[in-house]
């Protein structure tokens, strides 16, 4: 797993074989990966549902903030800081 930093360009994917799932049984979102899985909030859930392996992080975060109509710098930060986060724990790549 290779700590790729964070740019405006950078294009952000699911590593083979971790998914977003719906827990019916606990009524929540989850991501799961090969023996593991991360509860998601409904923000987690609104950012990777943009997630698909193509959009630039730019893009994403464009469209998170026309959805919530929020600041783009801080939904910047906010989506920076959970990838960063997901992609140390390997659910996530990035590339630049």
């Amino acid at each position: 797993m290779t700590d790729v930093s964070l740019s405006k360009e950078s294009i952000v994917s699911f590593p083979r074989g971790v998914r977003i799932k719906e827990d019916k049984v606990r009524e929540r979102t989850i991501l799961v990966a090969p023996e593991r899985t991360v509860a998601l909030d409904e923000i987690g859930v609104a950012i990777l549902s943009i997630v698909d392996g193509e959009k630039i992080l730019a893009e994403i975060v464009e469209e998170l903030s026309a959805k919530y109509n929020a600041p783009k710098q801080q939904i910047g930060n906010d989506v920076v800081a959970f990838i960063k986060d997901l992609q140390n724990r390997g659910y996530l790549d990035v590339k630049s």
